[in-house]
């Protein structure tokens, strides 16, 4: 079913995606899409059985000041799905107002979701306030990265004006597991010890339920191919995160991607099958 959302006057562009996947016979289907704006899904593609893979569009490709991506996911008991789009989020310079982006995913009962979009880059100058919501029942499971690029590295052109506020919150069964805050509002934070050290990129693997085994197994997989950059693991109450510091997205994923086809056969049950997107 597709149906669109009701409009709502703003200054900028107010895309809003909501998807609602279920378990049917012959595996998940996305049972419910309602969207207003420029947010599309294309139709799911099933390279793997019953699983299917699902592509995020926006098609703009750029955020300005004052738009809003508003983008909620709902996997359904025993459902299972793959998401990620086709390439990067830019967010522009701004005059002064501030973009927003507000993501929740929610995976219920025996359910799970594979959440790999592609890397946000913040212009000089860009406004940006990005809040994530990740809400797992007590048996889901999640598998995910966030991939942030301040300042266009490959321009020379560094993130020295414009601010950033960003939250990430993961709950299992209404229970924090991860909250973590992050403000940017000079290059000072870029630089600092305890900020980005000088890198421009910043990401986060993350999967549960995990145990240590995993652990070990993700320490051996980043020890087979040393990364020239700070890259990290640790779990802490079944949550696995993997944290690294960057200059170049394609490096970053080089790291993250053999995470993913380690964990999935322990997690899922199922070997890695890459989106046919990724490969274009």
């Amino acid at each position: 079913m597709t149906a669109a959302l009701p409009e709502q006057a703003s200054q900028g562009w107010q895309a809003r995606l909501a998807l609602g996947f279920e378990r049917g016979p012959l595996g998940t289907v996305l049972k419910h899409t309602r969207h207003q704006g420029p947010l599309r899904v294309q139709r799911p593609f099933y390279p793997e059985d019953g699983l299917p893979h699902v592509y995020l569009l926006h098609p703009p490709g750029g955020v300005a000041g004052s738009d809003c991506l508003d983008i909620g996911i709902k996997m359904s008991p025993k459902s299972r799905a793959l998401l990620t789009s086709p390439g990067s989020t830019k967010f522009y310079r701004s005059a002064g107002a501030t973009a927003r982006v507000r993501q929740t995913l929610t995976v219920e009962e025996g359910g799970s979701l594979e959440w790999f979009p592609q890397e946000n880059i913040i212009f000089p100058g860009a406004r940006l306030n990005a809040l994530t919501r990740i809400e797992l029942a007590a048996d889901a499971c999640f598998i995910g990265w966030d991939i942030t690029c301040l300042g266009r590295p490959c321009n020379d052109e560094a993130f020295d004006h414009g601010q950033l506020y960003s939250r990430l919150a993961l709950y299992r069964d209404q229970q924090p597991l991860l909250v973590e805050c992050q403000r940017v509002a000079d290059q000072a934070a870029l630089n600092a010890a305890t900020g980005l050290r000088g890198h421009p990129m910043q990401a986060l693997f993350i999967a549960t339920p995990c145990e240590e085994s995993h652990l070990a197994l993700v320490r051996e997989t980043l020890a087979a191919n040393p990364a020239d950059f700070p890259i990290a693991a640790t779990l802490v109450d079944g949550l696995l995160i993997v944290r690294a510091l960057g200059h170049q997205t394609e490096a970053i994923q080089q790291q993250f991607l053999p995470l993913w086809q380690a964990l999935r056969p322990h997690l899922l049950g199922r070997p890695a099958v890459a989106p046919r997107i990724w490969a274009t």
